[in-house]
């Protein structure tokens, strides 16, 4: 198993990380949220160890964040913070068990083994809405058999729509998912690229499938 060890105490990171090395597991250690979150989208990791207070982004955004993206990496949360109400936000947000310092590594070890043996998730590769299909393993996008040809940012934003179908995403969540930092309320980079992605898919089809739910934001549909 790899392991990605987001943490910043480095003193705490790196004991955590050797153990885990002792035992086997290939561990990496970052101490920023951004980037942990950067690490931990490309899929590279089996397993994720998270600290709640970190900087650039914290571990509760990070898994809302992975989550929305419909990541579903099992999350180790390991933090001070040992309330009721802290955990059950992060449990909520999407993490899997919850740690609290100080620890035993004994018992950090078992709950990491015992994430390791759960079966793996198997997502389908295709999302589908009416006739129209994205498939995330070959990238390739279709709408009643025909190919539409999609920038990498209209692939991004049409496939974050898709994982939540009827439900309404802010121009906030989709710029997070699909640039990876947070947004500018002086842009409009969000409906530019919904415009295009309206003429690639809408245009000419009887049925509209991408729609603007004023002052809030846009949703995946069939009406």
């Amino acid at each position: 198993m790899k392991l990605l060890v987001i943490e910043d105490d480095q003193t705490v990171g790196g004991y955590v990380r050797r153990g885990l090395e002792e035992h086997g597991y290939q561990a990496e250690l970052v101490g920023d949220g951004l980037e942990g979150l950067r690490l931990a989208s490309t899929s590279a990791y089996d397993l994720l160890v998270l600290d709640l207070r970190l900087p650039g982004m914290t571990g509760l955004e990070m898994v809302r964040t992975l989550r929305d993206r419909g990541s579903t990496v099992p999350i180790l949360v390991l933090t001070a913070q040992d309330s009721v109400d802290f955990k059950v936000q992060a449990l909520r947000a999407g993490a899997d068990d919850y740690v609290t310092k100080p620890f035993a590594f004994e018992e950090l070890l078992a709950r990491v083994e015992a994430l390791g043996r759960r079966p793996k998730q198997v997502a389908s590769p295709v999302l589908r809405l009416d006739n129209l299909e994205l498939d995330s393993g070959s990238r390739q996008v279709t709408r009643g058999g025909k190919a539409i040809d999609l920038t990498p940012k209209e692939y991004a934003v049409l496939e974050y729509l898709l994982r939540h179908p009827g439900r309404v995403m802010s121009r906030t969540l989709i710029t997070e998912y699909a640039w990876d930092y947070h947004f500018d309320p002086g842009t409009n980079v969000v409906d530019v690229v919904i415009n295009r992605l309206r003429k690639k898919v809408d245009q000419g089809q009887s049925r509209k499938l991408i729609h603007t739910v004023r002052g809030v934001g846009y949703k995946a549909g069939t009406g």
